[in-house]
């Protein structure tokens, strides 16, 4: 793949200085493992080469570098404030009913209570029923079973992610 038909985004990430780079995959995924791993892999050919850098690098993160990126996402139905990216991928807890957001708050408690640590699914283009529908059966998994779930998800919101910075257009 030549440049000229690289995504601009991808161009300009394969260019940046080397801590706006790991700035800008930090904001992707906050596992410095991960970002670290992508950031040694640059330039990339093409998106592909980085998705696929990507999950070679969720693949292989420690329990403690998924801690890391799980304490990177909000609870499901508490995006953080002022942070569009969360906002947007929990879009389908919007306009969730009182009870439903009563439920997914009762439901994230329990979770973390029992695996220690947040309820992760790529909400993206999910309603707010099926994230319920979602961590109430995921809830009763061994922990084992449970954690390569979370490395699926986190896996899946890491290129949704990756997937902005690569066909961002050039800023203004």
């Amino acid at each position: 793949m030549t440049s000229t038909s690289m995504p601009p985004g991808l161009v300009r990430f394969n260019v940046l200085e080397e801590h706006a780079a790991f700035a800008a995959l930090l904001d992707a995924c906050a596992s410095t493992a991960w970002a670290g791993r992508l950031l040694a892999g640059r330039p990339y050919a093409g998106s592909e080469d980085l998705y696929a850098a990507s999950d070679s690098a969720t693949a292989e993160l420690t329990a403690d570098d998924l801690a890391e990126a799980m304490a990177g996402h909000p609870p499901i139905g508490r995006p953080k404030p002022g942070d569009p990216t969360s906002a947007r991928e929990q879009r389908g807890m919007a306009g969730a009913s009182e009870d439903l957001r009563t439920e997914m708050l009762d439901l994230n408690l329990s979770y973390q209570e029992r695996f220690g640590h947040v309820f992760l699914i790529c909400a993206t283009g999910r309603t707010g029923e099926q994230m319920r529908d979602a961590v109430r059966e995921r809830i009763g998994n061994s922990p084992e079973r449970e954690r390569e779930i979370v490395r699926t998800e986190l896996g899946k919101i890491n290129r949704i992610r990756l997937a902005r910075i690569v066909e961002e257009e050039a800023r203004a």
